[in-house]
C-alpha cells in the first residue's frame, strides 16, 4: 500500500517548502531513537517523507503516480534504494538538543541500509518519466511515436570506459582495482563498517590512461536524441509503457552499472462520437420514428472507415446492434507494456465489437397526415 506522506508529516498537500521542513524538523526531534522516549521505526518514516516531498521532481512525480522514479533517492516508492545523502537538510537547528556529537549522515545510512551498500552494488542511471497525447484511434489500434529526451547516454566514442579510442585502461590507484571502498564509521550505536562505490573508477576498477575527448573520461554524454517509441494497440488513459534500459546512463559502461528505465505516460483524448467500454468500442446512433418502425439503413464513420448499418424494423429505444470484430484489438498488448525492446506490436487478429445504441428520434410536432397516420395505427392496437 502506497504510503501517504502528507498525513506522515501531518501536513497538507499544498504545504510550502518551509512548511515541510518545518514539520520534519519537529517531527526529527521528537523521535529521534538517540532521545528518551524515540522511536527508531517512526523516524525512518518522517526522514522517508521529508526525502521525497522536499524534493521538487520526487514530490511532482509522488503526487501524479503515488510513486517516484528518479535516480538512487527513489527508494521509498520507486525501488531504486532510498539515499540518505539526498536530503539537503540543515540540521544546525538541532543544536544543544544533545545532537552535537552525532553524525546524522551515519544514523540515516544504518537506519536504511542495515549493514551499509552490499560489496556487489551496481550503481543504477537515473530513470526518466515523460508524458504523451494519443488520438482515439492511436490508441486503438497502436502507433510508434518518436520523443525528444535530453539524457545522458553511453559515449559512442569509447563504449563508456572513458578512454581515448586506442588507449589502455590502468588500475585504479585509489580502489587498487577493486571498485569498492571499505570504510569503518563510529557513531553512538557503535563502529560501523560500510562499503561503498569508489568515486574514481565508478566501481569498475579502472580509469583511463589518456580520457576521452568526446565525454572527458566520463563514458557518457548528454545529448538530446530522438527515440522511437511503440505504444502498443489497446492501451487506456493513464496507463504506463516501461522501457528498460531507456533511461539516464551511467559512467562505466557495461561494467559501471545500468541505465534506468524509461516510463512513459499516455494520455488520450477523447472522442466525439465514440467511446470505449472494455475490448469494444460504442457509439449512439438517432434514427427516424418511420425507421424504427419499417426498418432502413444508416452509413456510419467508424475507425475503420464508413459503416453500413441495417436496421430492423421494429427496432426499439436504447436496443444495441452489434457489429463483430470492429472494436478493440484484443491480446499482446498487456505485455508489451513493459518491453525493453522496440519490435511491433502483435497483431493477433481478434477485436472486440462495435456496438451501436439507438436512439428513436420522436417528431415534436405532427403535420395534419402524419396525425391521421398515428390515428390509423391507434385503431390497428400499435
Amino acid at each position: 500500500m502506497t504510503k501517504n506522506y502528507y498525513e506522515i508529516l501531518g501536513i497538507q498537500k499544498s504545504a510550502s517548502k518551509e512548511e515541510i521542513k518545518k514539520a520534519f524538523r519537529s517531527l526529527a526531534h521528537k523521535y529521534h531513537p538517540d532521545k528518551n522516549g524515540g522511536d527508531a521505526s517512526k523516524f525512518k518514516e518522517v526522514s522517508e517523507a521529508y526525502a521525497v516531498l522536499s524534493d521538487d521532481k520526487k514530490r511532482a512525480e509522488y503526487d501524479t503516480y503515488g510513486r517516484t522514479f528518479t535516480g538512487a533517492g527513489a527508494g521509498p516508492t520507486g525501488g531504486a534504494g532510498f539515499n540518505p545523502n539526498d536530503f539537503g537538510f540543515d540540521f544546525s537547528g538541532f543544536q544543544g538538543q544533545g545532537f552535537e556529537d552525532v553524525d546524522l549522515g551515519d544514523i540515516f545510512s544504518q537506519f536504511f541500509s542495515g549493514r551499509g551498500r552490499s560489496a556487489n552494488h551496481r550503481t543504477r542511471g537515473a530513470d526518466i518519466s515523460v508524458d504523451i497525447d494519443l488520438s482515439f484511434a492511436e490508441a486503438i489500434f497502436g502507433v510508434t511515436r518518436n520523443i525528444i529526451l535530453n539524457r545522458t547516454s553511453t559515449c559512442a566514442s569509447c563504449g563508456g570506459n572513458g578512454a581515448e579510442p586506442g588507449t589502455k585502461l590502468d588500475t585504479c590507484k585509489i580502489c587498487n582495482g577493486k571498485g569498492k571502498i571499505h570504510e569503518a564509521r563510529s557513531s553512538f550505536l557503535g563502529t560501523f563498517s560500510t562499503v561503498r562505490t569508489c568515486d574514481t573508477c565508478h566501481g569498475t576498477g579502472k580509469v583511463p590512461s589518456q580520457k576521452c575527448k568526446q565525454c572527458h573520461g566520463l563514458g557518457v554524454n548528454r545529448k538530446q536524441q530522438e527515440v522511437g517509441i511503440i505504444v502498443p494497440p489497446g492501451i487506456n488513459d493513464g496507463e504506463i509503457i516501461r522501457i528498460t534500459g531507456g533511461g539516464e546512463a551511467v559512467p562505466g559502461g557495461a561494467t559501471g552499472g545500468a541505465p534506468g528505465d524509461l516510463y512513459i505516460r499516455v494520455h488520450l483524448k477523447p472522442h466525439p462520437t465514440l467511446r470505449r467500454e472494455g475490448n469494444n468500442i460504442v457509439t449512439t446512433l438517432s434514427v427516424k420514428l418511420s425507421t424504427a418502425l419499417s426498418g432502413g439503413e444508416y452509413t456510419l464513420e467508424t475507425l475503420d472507415g464508413p459503416l453500413t448499418l441495417k436496421i430492423p424494423a421494429g427496432v426499439e429505444f436504447g436496443e444495441i446492434l452489434r457489429v463483430r470484430g470492429k472494436g478493440v484489438p484484443i491480446g499482446g498488448a498487456a505485455s508489451e507494456r513493459n518491453r525493453g525492446d522496440s519490435t511491433s506490436p502483435s497483431a493477433h487478429g481478434r477485436r472486440g465489437d462495435f456496438l451501436v445504441k439507438i436512439n428513436i428520434q420522436l417528431p415534436k410536432k405532427l403535420s395534419k397526415n402524419a396525425a391521421k397516420l398515428v390515428e390509423e395505427l391507434k385503431k390497428e392496437g400499435i
